[in-house]
């Protein structure tokens, strides 16, 4: 259901971003610190491997006859 192998490179992109911005906001803030999540600077839904999803063939039967 997806084209893609690997969001390796997603990930890294995703994780360069938001250690960019922590850097920055902890240059701001100083000893007023507070780290925001991972979360706040990308989504899942934009990654490549979006779209994947799960196959019961136990429940289609049919579908895996070939």
């Amino acid at each position: 259901m997806t084209s893609s192998d690997s969001e390796a490179w997603d990930k890294g992109k995703w994780h360069r971003r938001h250690r960019r911005a922590e850097g920055e906001r902890l240059k701001v803030a100083g000893t007023e610190y507070v780290p925001q999540s991972h979360h706040e600077h990308s989504s899942t839904w934009t990654m490549d491997k979006d779209g994947k999803q799960y196959f019961d063939a136990a429940r289609y039967p049919r579908d895996m006859r070939k």
